[in-house]
């Protein structure tokens, strides 16, 4: 019989290997394929066309629908710049954590996830247990849709997706959306003593970002709408964090890059944001031809994630009460595949083993206790699935 790794085991083995978004994470899947394989479960793949990276999903128990579906992603942020005193692609124990890259955000949750999937083909499953697990989630959920869409004609269709984001294992219900576009503003070079001839591309989009600074005082200072009081913070944000461009320091600026990024209440329109923000663009691309007829600002979208909606008696939520015994209320203001989930037809809810306050941290840790409690919900998952 082929051996059936502990969950420390596996995550050990997830964290290995380096799948930061930008490279690939196949190893990853072929491992978890063949690691599937040894233990008779079949896995099924979504195969991306424009780059080196694979989902994967699979199914255990009754060959029906109704399946509880544990869904997670492969890839992790980079390390780049980061001061970690350990190796981050190595699951190092101290102090009652497990440090490591993705060993809360969230190979520590595939792990587990993968754990359950493997005891549920050796348990006397009367409902189906499937897993899913993505890439691209940290440059926008990118991957999730493709691989979901993927599912439908080959597995049963499930009924109810538990996302296991870190939230400490209790039952979060609702977040934000997001939206957001690569932004590209094209001027003009002339030396920068005669300035008003050219268009500093730089000075151009520093008034984008400058609007973007001016809508989040007013939406902080807004009374917040039931909805939005849910969250932390209760408004909708604008937020750049990157930005790029220019050549000397005597020279106005021909390119800048940036992205700006939008988080948003469910109860307001993504795409009414959308639309103020290339309004805005196409108002500063006026501007700067009538001074330089060629220059232009480019903009393409770079990601759109559905809002997670609070469901009425939503059977995910209900379950993972149930298990937990966690009966407050929980929002959150980051996105997740969630949303994704729930716009596929599926009741979703987010509850995993961590904080959010070390994901993406150098020296990101996982507290034993929190893996540990992780697992004791797969297992009194198994067991209400068994019953």
């Amino acid at each position: 019989m082929a051996e059936r790794l502990t969950p420390r085991e596996i995550m050990e083995k997830l964290v290995s290997f380096p799948t930061v978004s930008r490279d690939t994470n196949i190893p990853l899947i072929d491992w978890v394929a063949e690691y599937l394989d040894s233990h008779g479960i079949e896995s099924h793949r979504y195969i991306d066309p424009e780059q080196p990276k694979h989902a994967l999903f699979a199914h255990v128990g009754p060959w029906e629908e109704g399946a509880v579906v544990l869904s997670g992603h492969t890839d992790v942020v980079p390390v780049d710049g980061q001061p970690w005193d350990t190796d981050p692609f190595s699951v190092v124990e101290k102090d009652g954590k497990y440090f490591g890259r993705g060993t809360c955000d969230m190979k520590g949750f595939d792990a587990l996830a993968l754990w359950a999937l493997v005891e549920g083909k050796y348990s006397d499953l009367k409902q189906p247990l499937q897993i899913a697990l993505s890439f691209d989630e940290e440059i926008g959920c990118t991957g999730a849709p493709p691989m979901i869409e993927a599912m439908q004609p080959v597995l049963p269709k499930g009924r109810a997706a538990i996302i296991g984001e870190p939230s400490l294992m209790q039952a979060v219900t609702g977040h934000k959306g997001g939206i957001g576009f690569d932004t590209h503003v094209v001027g003009f070079e002339v030396h920068s003593s005669i300035l008003h001839r050219g268009v500093n591309a730089i000075m151009a989009a520093a008034k984008l970002i400058e609007w973007a600074n001016t809508i989040n005082s007013e939406n902080m200072e807004d009374k917040p709408s039931a909805i939005a009081a849910m969250f932390d913070p209760p408004f909708t944000t604008l937020h750049v964090g990157m930005i790029k461009g220019g050549t000397a320091n005597n020279i106005t600026a021909k390119d800048c890059w940036f992205a700006m990024d939008f988080r948003v209440v469910p109860d307001e329109d993504k795409q009414k944001w959308a639309m103020d923000y290339i309004k805005q663009v196409r108002k500063l691309e006026a501007e700067m031809q009538a001074v330089v007829p060629e220059t232009r600002i480019e903009i393409s979208p770079r990601f759109d994630v559905p809002g997670l909606q609070p469901e009425e008696d939503g059977v995910a939520e209900t379950l993972v009460r149930q298990i937990t015994g966690d009966n407050a209320s929980h929002k959150v203001s980051y996105g997740t595949e969630a949303g994704q989930f729930q716009e596929a037809g599926y009741s979703a809810v987010i509850c995993g083993p961590g904080s959010i306050d070390q994901a993406h941290q150098p020296n990101e840790y996982i507290e034993v206790s929190q893996f540990n409690a992780g697992h004791d919900f797969m297992k009194k998952l198994l067991a209400r699935m068994a019953a």
